[in-house]
């Protein structure tokens, strides 16, 4: 019998998402909420006499350009990692919809292996380790709610997970990050202070107050995107946008009836779609499990 260590990798929506400046650097100074969802990855992990990776998703290169191989790397480099692992991952997040299931899968990746290889990381270590590897990975390691400020790296963790039910919609079709920044318009003094909004302003009042600013450079290219949106509002919910730089868009509803029944009106319209409960929170729990 062998060894078998599971675990679940999350996706997140971004609530909010202002574009404050853009950089010499070409990067972008942002400020942006992020809470999670429960569309989900699943990881087994075998020790092995070697490391391999399987994605259930065959499009998706298995190579250096996977943040799971760039994870395992970093480890070796970083803490000494001398084991090998089978890695095996039942893939559902979307690839480059805006749900951050790359980054998800490399910090559950290093949360795993730090646990099953016994190196002994601290969270605040894997935390840094994270950052090499992409903005939100520090995020999923820490598997709080949290509002992003600067390059989208300063994660402060505060309670904005919805108390609604969320669908979560892929249409399908990616959306370029570099050219939804490229497009979009800073604007450095947001007439309403984000933060606060979604800290203290009920969820009803967000369609008034609460903006992604990379819709206007995304919709005139996309024009699903910005469809699938209006329809959220049609089915009934309380807000809708897009996340982060698309392509997938989410509503947040108030009864589970009215959630429900977008949730499967876009199943049956054949889009990939996700429906999350009130106030979830992720479970990162390492499980072992006995295996032939």
């Amino acid at each position: 019998m062998k060894e078998c260590w599971i675990s679940n990798s999350y996706a997140k929506i971004n609530l909010g998402l202002n574009v404050l400046e853009r950089l010499d650097s070409g990067y972008h100074v942002i400020e942006t909420g992020f809470c999670f969802i429960e569309w989900i990855d699943r990881f087994e992990i075998i020790p092995s006499s070697r490391n391999s990776l399987v994605m259930s998703d065959e499009s998706i290169p298995v190579d250096d350009s996977n943040l799971i191989v760039k994870a395992i790397q970093l480890l070796e480099k970083e803490a000494g990692l001398k084991d090998f692992f089978h890695i095996n991952v039942q893939k559902n997040i979307p690839a480059g919809a805006g749900l951050g299931g790359g980054s998800s899968n490399a910090a559950t990746t290093l949360r795993m292996i730090n646990k099953i290889a016994n190196l002994g990381l601290q969270k605040a270590e894997l935390t840094d380790m994270g950052k090499q590897l992409g903005a939100d990975v520090p995020f999923f390691i820490r598997g709080e709610t949290g509002f992003a400020t600067g390059l989208g790296t300063e994660i402060e963790p505060i309670e904005i997970q919805p108390d609604g039910w969320i669908v979560t919609i892929f249409p399908g079709e990616h959306s370029s990050t570099p050219d939804a920044y490229q497009h979009a318009t800073p604007n450095p003094i947001p007439e309403f202070s984000l933060k606060k909004v979604l800290q203290e302003e009920p969820v009803e009042e967000w369609r008034y107050l609460v903006m992604n600013e990379l819709e206007a450079a995304v919709f005139p290219r996309l024009e699903i995107v910005g469809n699938i949106k209006d329809q959220c509002y049609e089915f009934g919910a309380s807000y809708a946008a897009m996340s982060g730089s698309g392509s997938s868009v989410y509503g947040i509803f108030e009864q589970d009836f009215v959630a429900i029944h977008a949730y499967e009106s876009f199943h049956r319209l054949g889009f990939a779609a996700n429906l999350s409960r009130p106030l979830f929170k992720p479970d990162l729990g390492i499980y072992k499990k006995q295996t032939n």
